[in-house]
C-alpha cells in the first residue's frame, strides 16, 4: 500500500465513488449527506491510510473538555426555555459551557459527527433518543449520553430523568373526582410518546378505582393547541350523560386549545368544564381561568441530567441510573367549582 504521505484527497473520493468536494465534507463532519455516505469516504480514507483533520476526535483523553452539549429537537418554547434554563445553571454551577444543539430528525442529520469533532465531554439528549447509529458514533468517541424525558426506550442501556407522569394523571382524576365530577375526558398525545401514555393510563386507572364505568371519552391530539381544540370539540359532543365534565390532557398546551372548543360548545370553565393540563408551563397561570396543572420540575429534571452526565464524564458507571422527580398538582381558577355528584 503507498504510504500515508502520497494518499490525496482525490484518491480517497475515487474510492468510495464520490466527488472531492463530497469526501471533504464527509471527513470535515460537515454538509448534509447520509451517515452510509459519509463512513464510506472514512472507511475508505482509513483503508488508504489517509489522515485527516479530525480523525481522531472527541472527548479528549485526559479530560480537559468543559463542555456539554443539551440537544433538542427544537428550542424556545415554553416547555425548551425551561430545560434550557435549568441546564445552563446546573452546567455552570459545574465550570461547564452548555452548547445547544439541534437535532432535525432527518435520516442524513449528522449532529452526533459536528458533536464528536468539537471534544465535547458529554450530551443530554432531551425528548429524543438517539439511533443505535449515532449512539455507537458517541460511545466510540468516549461521550457519555443522558437522556432527558426519553420519549421511547432506548436500545442501549443509558441513564435518564424523567418525573412521574402516571402518579401525575392519577392525580388529576382523583382532583377531578373530588371536584365531584362524574363525566371525563381525556386528551392524549400523538404520536403515543412514553411519558403521554403513561400520564393517560394513570388517569385511566383511578377512574376505575374510584368511579368504575363513569362515562368518559379518550381521545388524541398530535401534543399542539390546534390539534386538541378539534379533538376536544369531537369528544364533547360524543360525551354521553348530563352534569359537569371533568377534562385532563396530557400537556398545557393541549389544554389551551380545549378552552376554545369548550367555550364554542357554549360552555364555561369552571362552571361546566374542570380543565387539567400537564407541565406547568408559564403560560399555564395566564389562561383565563387561569389553569390547574401537573407541575413536572422540568429545571429540576434538566439540572439533575448535567449533574449525572457530569458523574458519567468523570468515569461513574452511570448505565442504569433512572432519576425521578416527583410531580405536583397546582390548583388554579380551571377546577375551582364544586359539585354534588349524581346518586
Amino acid at each position: 500500500m503507498p504510504t500515508a504521505a502520497r494518499i490525496t484527497l482525490a484518491r480517497v473520493a475515487d474510492e468510495a465513488g464520490v466527488s472531492v468536494s463530497t469526501a471533504s465534507r464527509a471527513l470535515r463532519g460537515r454538509g448534509d449527506m447520509s451517515a452510509v455516505t459519509r463512513e464510506r469516504v472514512r472507511a475508505a480514507a482509513r483503508a488508504l491510510g489517509y489522515s485527516w483533520a479530525g480523525e481522531s476526535r472527541g472527548r479528549p483523553r485526559g479530560g480537559t473538555s468543559r463542555m456539554f452539549d443539551l440537544v433538542l429537537g427544537h428550542f424556545h418554547d415554553p416547555y425548551t426555555d425551561e430545560v434550557t434554563a435549568g441546564a445552563r445553571t446546573a452546567a455552570a454551577d459545574l465550570r461547564y459551557d452548555l452548547v445547544l444543539t439541534t437535532e432535525r430528525g432527518s435520516p442524513d442529520d449528522d449532529w452526533p459527527d459536528r458533536i464528536r469533532s468539537r471534544g465535547t465531554a458529554g450530551v443530554v439528549a432531551g425528548l429524543l433518543v438517539p439511533s443505535a447509529e449515532q449512539l455507537t458514533l458517541l460511545t466510540d468517541a468516549g461521550i457519555p449520553v443522558v437522556l432527558l424525558e426519553p420519549p421511547v426506550a432506548s436500545p442501549i442501556p443509558l441513564p435518564s430523568v424523567r418525573t412521574t407522569d402516571r402518579a401525575g394523571g392519577a392525580a388529576a382524576a382523583e382532583h377531578l373526582i373530588d371536584r365531584g365530577v362524574r363525566r371525563f375526558i381525556v386528551i392524549g398525545g400523538s404520536p403515543p410518546y412514553r411519558y403521554g401514555r403513561a400520564r393517560v393510563a394513570g388517569f385511566l386507572s383511578a377512574l376505575e378505582d374510584r368511579v368504575p364505568g363513569a362515562p368518559r371519552v379518550a381521545t388524541d391530539a398530535d401534543w399542539g393547541a390546534m390539534s386538541a381544540w378539534r379533538a376536544c370539540a369531537k369528544a364533547l359532543a360524543e360525551l354521553p350523560g348530563r352534569g359537569p365534565i371533568g377534562l385532563f390532557a396530557c400537556s398545557d398546551e393541549m389544554a389551551a386549545g380545549a378552552y376554545r372548543a369548550i367555550a364554542e360548545a357554549g360552555l364555561t370553565i369552571p362552571r361546566d368544564v374542570l380543565v387539567i393540563g400537564f407541565d406547568d408551563v408559564r403560560g399555564a397561570r395566564w389562561l383565563h381561568p387561569s389553569l390547574t396543572t401537573i407541575r413536572q420540575p422540568i429545571r429540576a429534571m434538566a439540572a439533575a441530567a448535567v449533574r449525572t452526565l457530569a458523574s458519567a464524564a468523570a468515569g461513574v458507571d452511570m448505565s442504569d441510573e433512572v432519576i425521578r422527580l416527583p410531580t405536583e398538582l397546582v390548583a388554579r381558577g380551571s377546577t375551582r367549582a364544586r359539585f354534588e355528584p349524581a346518586g
